[in-house]
Formats: C-alpha cells, structure tokens, sequence
C-alpha cells in the first residue's frame, strides 16, 4: 500500500537534490500533486503506480545520469490523467514547467524533467538517453510483473476505461499489445533487458490470447 508519509519524504529528497538550498518549502507542492494522484476515477494510474514507478527508478539508478531529475520525472509523469483524453503526457509537461520553477528548481532541470514526461508518450528513448531509458523502463516494468499482478494491473487498466464498450476495449488494447510486441526491445536499459524484458513478452502474449478470445 502507498505511504503518502514516505511519498512525501522521497519528493522533499528529489527536489532538494536537483535546487539550490533555502528554496520554497517543498511540501505543498508535494501535496498538490499526492491530491492528483489520489483523484476518485483512477484505478491504475494512482499512487500504488507512481511508488511503483519510483521504486524502479531506484533500482535503475546506477544507469541514470541524474537519478533526482528521472524521479521527478515519475512524479509528473501521470500527474495529470483523464482517461478519455489524448493530451495527458503534455499537459503532466506543463505542469512540470509551471510548477517546478516556482519550487525552484532551474530552468534547465525543468525542461529536462518536462522533457522526460514527454518522452513517456511513445516510451522509445535514444540509446545514448540513460535518463529517459531509465524512466521508460521504470514505467513500463509492470508488463514484467507476476501472473497475479500483471492480472490485477489488466484488471485496473480496464476499470480506468469503464465508459469504453467492450468490443471496442478489446481492439484498442489489442492494438496496444500487439504495438509494443513488434518493438525490438520494450526495455532499453541493462538490467531491464535482463530482468524483464521476457517476462514482460510472456505477459503481453497470454493477454493479447485472452482478448482475441
């Protein structure tokens, strides 16, 4: 279960480590975006996935070029997120822009940051971009996860979209699934090859099965 306490603390420790000292008090700004993350119609997308999401992060971080900046990338990744929108990664963007200046963090971190958010649209990073492959891994690492959790990650991804019918759930997931199995790699940094990339392939395959059934 998500620890908003711990959440907080971790946030405070990723911001202090990409500012100067004697910046705003961070907690607000942690607070705002908790509220965001804990909205009434997310059912995947909540803080169960933002801790997650930072927890891969850790594990990751040894590949990371500034780990502090790719965490704080993951707080504003999905900070915005209507389902029946399209624009959700761009807007989470500018709210990074809008928001982490005001905290005080640089320009230049801040469209680094910005820039990553983006970057989980089409989660395909370069091969020279160890923070955005960092990131990108860090969030797609729940298609590696085991059979009973990749079924209750299925299971909220399609509660999220209750107003979608199902024929037509089960072709624009189809298409997702079948998208990210042509991908060379789903997982672009060392570890995620090694650690998750099969899994993540075995999963995708066993529900693409289920949905063209």
């Amino acid at each position: 279960m998500a620890d908003p306490d711990a959440l907080r603390a971790r946030w405070t420790r990723a911001l202090d480590g990409v500012r100067p000292p004697g910046g705003p008090d961070a907690l607000p700004y942690a607070d705002n975006l908790l509220a965001r993350w804990q909205e009434p119609r997310r059912r995947y997308h909540t803080l169960a996935h933002l801790t997650a999401v930072l927890d891969h992060v850790d594990v990751l971080a040894g590949h990371a070029a500034a780990p502090d900046v790719v965490r704080l990338a993951a707080w504003f990744h999905d900070a915005v997120h209507l389902p029946d929108r399209s624009e959700n990664e761009e807007r989470s963007a500018r709210l990074a822009e809008r928001a982490l200046p005001e905290a005080g963090v640089p320009d230049g971190t801040t469209a680094e940051v910005a820039r990553l958010v983006r970057l989980t649209v089409s989660h395909d990073p370069a091969d020279d971009d160890r923070d955005g492959q960092v990131l990108c891994d860090a969030d797609l690492a729940v298609l590696a996860a085991p059979p009973s959790a990749y079924a209750a990650y299925t299971a909220a991804v399609r509660a999220e979209y209750d107003f979608v019918p199902d024929d037509a759930f089960r072709a624009g997931r189809s298409a997702i699934l079948r998208q990210l199995l042509e991908l060379p790699r789903l997982f672009r940094t060392p570890y995620g090859t090694a650690e998750w990339e099969a899994s993540a392939r075995h999963n995708l395959r066993g529900e693409l099965e289920t949905l063209s059934n």
